[in-house]
């Protein structure tokens, strides 16, 4: 994405100053730190074209590296997004197939949750077998195919929305063991069902909703269903006549566990004018049917009409239309006082729900107040932790600046350097080092030690070790096994407050110097070796002084000196020019001018002997400093001269 972003940035020139900051989140610890690397394998090359990658990735010994550039415009960071808080005015949100692996009702709230995330018109997109399942409103489509879609510009943001943390709602499972009862076939089991089926009175259980749950027996004459959608609550199937009295009878029953009583109840079923008595009671056993209601119907017979005339008042006696008026007036004056007492019991409950909701309103005006004081207080903690992020950012980038700067210092130095921790596991080094010891960047971390190494040091732990001991900087020049030396260092490492932190190597390339010391040595000898062998003097002066600086044996012992004696003295002290026309100071100049040769020159040996000699000189320069070398050739022999 970041590369794309870049693509079409260069494509589009604007003179707007546009930036792109990717969060890149992952529940896994360990693959958000192989991320941060950004190192792939060279198998990418098969995906990513050339030109990508020449532009934003450095090629390395084992794959590619993307470049700071792309590498900065990500930030890694570990997040589950059900427990985590979410980040906010995001304008593109990528979330592929995720919510295949979540429940449904977790979708919905994951949904509603990156609504919250986007800005108005942002971008989200989903894995092909994703969708949004009620969150439609939220969004508009833009591509079916690979899921991609635009938060709407004009939807409004629910008032409370479900982060994270209230995403795991406390939920009781139930475990539902079904049991199978055993079935005895004894005679009391069959008895009781042959009552139940034959003798007992149809009866019907509801819950405290009044939805039918169990029948027993023939209701038919009792209940009926009624037309148009299915409904099995006892209060829309019951009959004319029962429907009446029904909800009262209810209503006491609920209240308490003891029976209610309805005598003598006219049912009007199909035309066909029945009697019951009806009884309702709330069960309290077992367990299994607490709370349940139990509906029992008899049947009783119908009222008959009393024509008797009373002995006493010779009035006719009251018919059975007239008991039937006052047993409904008697119910009408029951139902009525019931309703009565319900209603002052609702009003008082309404009275004290009113007071209970007042008492939330001001509740929830102070939790405004407060809710309004923490948003207050948020916003103003948001500008101040954009303040430091601001900082950091400016931080981080002098920090990485300076990373480069003394990445660039090491790389230019052309010394190979190699950090360590106090374990000895590579912290970090620069490319150099990778031509000494066998080294990739996956190896930050490991031991040293494991790896393979061309230096022929294999004490090199041991003096690390001792380093991170003695506080000792240790220095050694070793070889390699290609015939390459190398200046070892080991200091070490220490941090800004003055603590030992690990050790620092620096492999200082001296094959040049250390040849030439061997071929300076070889020369050394052969001239030491050629120095002693020659039958003639010889004489090294320095030209500014004519003090000698270097003489053979054969002239020590043709003087009569020993060397040593020789060393730093002037020609005439050793028996030069003691009785010749040639001055000293002119023979010097004479040689230093040119070279030259001057014959029959008296030399006076240490025991007063004399003899003639000739000598050839020539002057050589090293470092801005001129000497005369000097060749003496004795003409007669030093002793039949003392003769």
């Amino acid at each position: 994405m970041a590369i794309v972003f870049k693509e079409a940035l260069e494509k589009y020139r604007t003179n707007k100053k546009i930036t792109m900051q990717i969060f890149a989140t992952d529940l896994d610890n360990d693959a958000i730190e192989k991320a941060r690397k950004g190192f792939y394998s060279s198998n990418i090359a098969a995906d990513v074209s050339a030109e990508r990658l020449s532009r934003f990735f450095t090629q390395d010994a084992d794959g590619y590296r993307v470049n700071a550039s792309i590498r900065e415009m990500v930030v890694f960071a570990p997040q589950n997004v059900i427990k985590d808080p979410p980040f906010t005015k995001l304008d593109i949100l990528v979330c592929r197939n995720m919510m295949i692996y979540m429940e449904s009702e977790l979708q919905k709230k994951l949904i509603v949750l990156f609504s919250y995330s986007l800005n108005p018109g942002g971008i989200m997109i989903l894995g092909t077998a994703e969708t949004l399942g009620s969150g439609t409103a939220a969004f508009k489509e833009i591509d079916s195919k690979l899921k991609i879609f635009m938060r709407s510009v004009d939807m409004k943001a629910p008032e409370l929305v479900d982060f994270p943390s209230t995403f795991y709602s406390s939920k009781i499972h139930l475990a539902e063991k079904s049991t199978t009862p055993k079935t005895v076939e004894n005679l009391q089991i069959l008895a009781d069902q042959v009552l139940l089926q034959r003798f007992a009175p149809a009866s019907v259980m509801v819950n405290g909703k009044g939805d039918i749950l169990y029948i027993t027996g023939r209701t038919g004459k009792y209940l009926e269903p009624p037309a148009g959608k299915a409904n099995w609550n006892i209060h829309a199937m019951a009959r004319e006549g029962l429907r009446d009295i029904l909800p009262v009878a209810f209503r006491k029953a609920l209240k308490s566990f003891d029976a209610v009583y309805e005598h003598n109840v006219r049912i009007n079923a199909d035309g066909e004018i029945r009697f019951v008595d009806l009884t309702i009671q709330r069960l309290e056993t077992p367990n299994a049917l607490k709370d349940m209601i139990m509906l029992v119907f008899t049947d009783v017979p119908s009222v008959v009409v009393s024509d008797i005339i009373n002995s006493k008042t010779g009035k006719k006696g009251t018919t059975s239309r007239q008991k039937e008026l006052e047993i409904q007036l008697q119910r009408s004056y029951d139902e009525l006082q019931s309703t009565k007492e319900e209603m002052q019991t609702s009003q008082e409950e309404l009275k004290s729900t009113n007071e209970e909701l007042q008492s939330t309103n001001e509740e929830l005006q102070s939790t405004n107040e407060e809710l309004t004081t923490s948003k207050e207080e948020m916003q103003s903690l948001n500008e101040e932790l954009q303040t430091v992020n601001v900082e950091l950012q400016i931080k981080i980038n002098d920090y990485i600046q300076a990373s480069n700067d003394m990445k660039n210092l090491l790389n230019s130095t052309e010394i190979a350097t190699l950090f360590l921790d106090k374990e000895l596991n590579i912290r970090r080094f620069t490319d150099q080092v990778a031509k000494i010891i066998k080294l990739r960047d996956i190896d930050t971390g490991r031991p040293f030690t494991d790896l393979v190494t061309d230096l022929q040091y294999p004490e090199i732990e041991i003096r690390s070790r001792e380093v991170l001991k003695t506080l000792k900087s240790i220095e050694t020049v070793i070889s390699t096994n290609d015939g390459r030396w190398f200046n070892v260092r080991i200091m070490p490492y220490r941090t800004f407050d003055d603590r030992i932190d690990g050790i620092v190597m620096t492999f200082s390339d001296v094959t040049s110097s250390r040849r030439a010391e061997i071929s300076l040595r070889v020369l050394e000898t052969r001239f030491n070796s050629l120095l002693e062998l020659t039958k003639e003097g010889v004489l090294i002066l320095d030209a500014e002084t004519g003090t000698v600086v270097e003489s053979n044996r054969y002239l020590a012992e043709l003087l009569g000196y020993g060397r040593e004696w020789i060393t730093g003295k002037s020609l005439r002290e050793i028996g030069f020019f003691k009785d010749t026309v040639y001055d000293h100071k002119t023979f010097l100049e004479l040689l230093i001018s040119k070279p030259s040769r001057s014959e029959d020159l008296t030399v006076e040996t240490a025991d007063g002997k004399k003899f003639k000699v000739s000598i050839s000189g020539n002057t050589y320069e090293i470092d801005n400093s001129k000497f005369i070398q000097c060749l003496i050739h004795p003409v007669t022999d030093p002793v039949i001269a003392g003769k």
